[in-house]
């Protein structure tokens, strides 16, 4: 090696005979030593088909290594499932994970001073956690996501998760028997890879590659036949990272963040972009703000036709042409900057490489745009002071004005919805759910599919300082700041409250005089006082600035 190897300070001279003890029974030999370490952060779980299945690429990964001439020495961080949690206690803990899987990756990769760093991710806090362990960490990196899941299929109907939220909001609202939600139920998740629409985590995918920290091949399903090869080209691409010199903060530029957003804007991903995003800058070192998504939201069109707003699913992505795709159309669009990669190649030559399937319907043409504009804007105002984030469907509304339902936490707002109490033309309310008043920020999709499911989704404004996801008609507003538990004005409306979204003005106001409430306004007692999610409660940041909980710089 041409350049110093940080894992010498562990493997080299007489003082580190103990150590190289140890890692010879650990499987370990004389050549090795000579050798960059590589550790693989692995985030497999038997718990969920999102990551059930990286074992075997990390196989792959490691005999990429081992004949590129390095040595990768594997290990596992924590998973939590959005899916399987959520509507319980146990989503509070998802947001909160993402910061688990980055701290134990740092742990690990410098409390053994390894050389370098593949970390592969599957549902979506393991995707944002382990670009910012990369970010973090600084060292010669690639993340690899495990792919998505193919869509379940009941008759002609292809499904996602999405579908059985959904449909238990129409089984509550009696609108669907308990026969046909059991066939939905089992019909959707097929086998192992991550939720199947532009949800979070192929959202983050799509971060990723447009990123340049993770390969093109992420939007490979994850079960594809080609998954083996593409993960053998990634130990050979490790090693030019290694031998070059070239780090992740190399890769990781304001500009490749804002080529990552716009590639959200273009094909309509979570609102949760907004919170990963942020959260990756910081770590990056990188000022960027979330008046920036704004601001790229408003140069980039919608041009998927992607779940949940959409037809289609990210295996329909990847076989349209998949992530180089949308480096093509973003190129197209002079919205792309020519930043390096992880493969070697830089970001134009990548979206050169693409191999768009004739008549795909899936990324639409710039002329046939479902919007002119992104689909995610950064509202501020009375209620939002440091700001919010507002997803807008697909035929979005420009102007709403109603009275406000308020409802503190997911749980009443989720039975109000079952007794059929929610009114059409109203702002629905759900506070004390933000970072620190959840705590964790649990994200809502039960209370979205289920008002979906019963007729209401283009009838009403959602507003929280938690996080919303999912919905496919109307507006979500989702993490207002400041939050409620932080004295946020959201923590003083009252119902009836006029509360008012300007689109085009960029506001979220309420109406009614709210100040002389104030006064008398008290923070609620903590949920925790003790473990995980006291400690997160105490040190994470407001929303918009990513709810991250380890200091800027």
């Amino acid at each position: 090696m041409t350049l110093p190897r940080r894992s010498q300070t562990i493997t080299a001279g007489p003082d580190r005979a103990a150590a190289r003890a140890m890692l010879r029974a650990a499987g370990m030999g004389d050549a090795d030593f000579d050798k960059p370490l590589v550790a693989i952060a692995n985030t497999w779980t038997e718990i969920g088909p999102c990551n059930m299945h990286l074992r075997q690429q990390a196989e792959w990964l490691k005999e990429s290594l081992r004949a590129a001439g390095a040595v990768p020495l594997e290990f596992n961080t924590i998973v939590v499932s959005d899916g399987i949690s959520m509507g319980t206690e146990g989503m509070r803990h998802s947001l909160v994970s993402r910061e688990a899987i980055c701290d134990s990756i740092e742990l690990v990769v410098n409390g053994h001073q390894f050389d370098a760093v593949i970390a592969i991710s599957g549902c979506d806090k393991t995707v944002a956690g382990t670009i910012q362990a990369l970010a973090r960490l600084d060292l010669p990196s690639v993340m690899i996501y495990g792919g998505s899941i193919h869509p379940g299929r009941l008759g002609e109907r292809a499904l996602t998760i999405q579908d059985v939220f959904e449909a238990v909001g129409t089984y509550n609202s009696g609108k669907m028997d308990a026969e046909q939600l059991r066939a939905i139920e089992c019909a959707a998740c097929p086998g192992a890879g991550a939720c199947g629409g532009q949800f979070t985590a192929n959202t983050m995918s799509t971060i990723g590659a447009l990123l340049g920290i993770s390969p093109m091949s992420n939007s490979l399903p994850a079960t594809a036949a080609e998954r083996r090869e593409a993960m053998h080209e990634v130990g050979p691409m490790l090693m030019r990272m290694i031998e070059s010199g070239r780090t992740a903060r190399q890769i990781i530029t304001r500009q490749s963040l804002e080529n990552a957003v716009r590639a959200v804007m273009l094909t309509g991903g979570s609102t949760n972009a907004v919170l990963h995003v942020m959260a990756i800058a910081a770590e990056a070192n990188i000022e960027f703000s979330i008046d920036d998504i704004d601001r790229l939201s408003r140069e980039v069109p919608v041009l998927a036709d992607l779940k949940p707003t959409g037809r289609f699913t990210a295996v329909d992505m990847d076989a349209a042409g998949g992530m180089r795709l949308i480096a093509k159309r973003l190129r197209a669009l002079d919205r792309l900057h020519d930043c390096p990669t992880v493969s070697g190649l830089s970001m134009f030559e990548e979206a050169e490489r693409c191999r768009e399937t004739p008549g795909q319907a899936v990324i639409r043409s710039p002329e046939q745009a479902f919007s002119p504009q992104g689909h995610l804007a950064i509202l501020r105002g009375s209620l939002a002071p440091e700001g919010c984030v507002l997803k807008l469907p697909k035929q979005p509304i420009k102007h709403f004005r109603g009275p406000a339902q308020v409802f503190d936490g997911e749980e009443a707002c989720f039975a109000a919805v079952k007794a059929g109490l929610i009114r059409a033309g109203s702002v629905v309310v759900i506070r004390y759910e933000g970072p620190a008043g959840g705590p964790g920020m649990r994200e809502m999709l039960g209370v979205t599919a289920a008002i979906i499911g019963a007729g209401l989704g283009d009838q009403v404004v959602l507003v929280t300082d938690g996080r919303f996801s999912g919905a496919t008609h109307g507006m979500m507003i989702g993490h207002v700041s400041p939050e409620a538990a932080r004295g946020g004005p959201i923590g003083l409306i009252q119902d009836g409250d006029l509360i008012e979204i300007d689109v085009d003005q960029r506001q979220l106001n309420v109406l009614t005089d709210v100040s002389p409430r104030a006064a008398a306004w008290q923070p609620p007692a903590p949920k925790y006082r003790s473990g995980v999610l006291a400690k997160y409660a105490a040190l994470v940041s407001s929303a918009s600035l990513g709810a991250i909980t380890t200091p800027r710089g």
